[in-house]
Formats: C-alpha cells, sequence, structure tokens
C-alpha cells in the first residue's frame, strides 16, 4: 500500500495546532526543530506530544523527515536508536566538528547555546523545558567558560539568560547593530 506524503492544507503533515513561532511550518519541519532542540533521543509518543498531534501524524512525518534526510547530501541524519530518534550528524563527521571547534564544549552545550543564540534572551525555565534538565549543567558551563550572561528576574524567580562579549568574538557573530555601521578603516 503507498501513502501519499503530500504537504497539502487539511493533511496530518502540514496541519497541527498553533504554535507561535510553528505557525506555518510542515510537521516535518516541526519534528526536525524538535529533534534538534531537545539534543536527545525521544520516543514517537513525545514527539507527537511535543509537536501536538497524534502518534500516526507523528510517525507519518518523522517517515517523511527521514526520507528527505536520506534523498540528500547533508551532514546530518534522523537516527533511530531502538525505539527513540534523534538529529545528529552521520557517521565520520564527529571529527571533523571536534576540529573546527574554536571551543571544548559538548554537542549538547552547544546546542543548549544555539538555542540561546536563536532567542537573544530566554528565560532559564523556558531553556529547561526546552532542552530538559541537562541544560542546568550546560548553563554552568557555558557561565563558567563566559558565553553567556545571567541576571535575576526582576519578577519570579528564574532568570534570563543573555550571549555574553565572549561568544560573538569567539564565533564571529555581528549584531544587527554592527552590520548597520560601515566597517571604518584604521
Amino acid at each position: 500500500m503507498h501513502r501519499s506524503l503530500s504537504n497539502s492544507p487539511g493533511d496530518p503533515i502540514s496541519s497541527g495546532p498553533s504554535g507561535g513561532a510553528a505557525d506555518g511550518l510542515s510537521l516535518p519541519a516541526r519534528l526536525e526543530a524538535i529533534l534538534y532542540l531537545k539534543g536527545r533521543p525521544l520516543s514517537l509518543g513525545e514527539l507527537a506530544e511535543l509537536a501536538g498531534v497524534d502518534r500516526d501524524a507523528a510517525e507519518l512525518g518523522l517517515i517523511t523527515l527521514m526520507a528527505d534526510y536520506a534523498h540528500r547530501d547533508t551532514a546530518l541524519e534522523v537516527r533511530q536508536e531502538g525505539r527513540r530518534y534523534s538529529l545528529q550528524l552521520r557517521d565520520g563527521l564527529a571529527g571533523l566538528v571536534q576540529n573546527l571547534l574554536p571551543v571544548d564544549l559538548s554537542t549538547a552545550t552547544l546546542r543548549t547555546l544555539a538555542t540561546i543564540a536563536l532567542r537573544k534572551r530566554i528565560l532559564q525555565s523556558e531553556l529547561v523545558e526546552l532542552r530538559g534538565s541537562g541544560a542546568y549543567e550546560h548553563i554552568k558551563e557555558l557561565l563558567a567558560q563566559n558565553f553567556i550572561e545571567r541576571r535575576r528576574q526582576s519578577e519570579g524567580r528564574s532568570y534570563w539568560l543573555s550571549l555574553s562579549e565572549k561568544f560573538h568574538r569567539t564565533f564571529a557573530i555581528r549584531t544587527e547593530e554592527a552590520q548597520s555601521q560601515p566597517s571604518q578603516a584604521a
């Protein structure tokens, strides 16, 4: 039996609850984002719950995502480990990453840092919700290496996390303000 993998409106692959930033994204794209942000293997049930769809829709979306990765030349792949799925570098690329990274951070800690960078500023409690309880250790490591700054929330018990100057220097990411100013010759 052949299943259609189209992304037409009303399909379980393209439909789903409104989710702010997820609006307009196909289900495979949302599953990809979930796998990336969580940074650990997830069961089909966890993926369905996080994406706000039923297990059958999540399975079809995951099959579509896996097929997409299998048919393109990319460094990433959706890997199945038992009954869990994760987004990882293809075999043979881990050594390349270690040679290219200017810092000594684990992949999970780098994903946590990437999540902070994407949001510019995020509550620690939101980050832990997105990345899991391991994020507490990642935050400690990132603070110790001065890649992020932490400030107490004015109302509430959590902390605001943001990127430090060292992050911008190390990863050569210019702020919008710096990009809009013409460079000056010395």
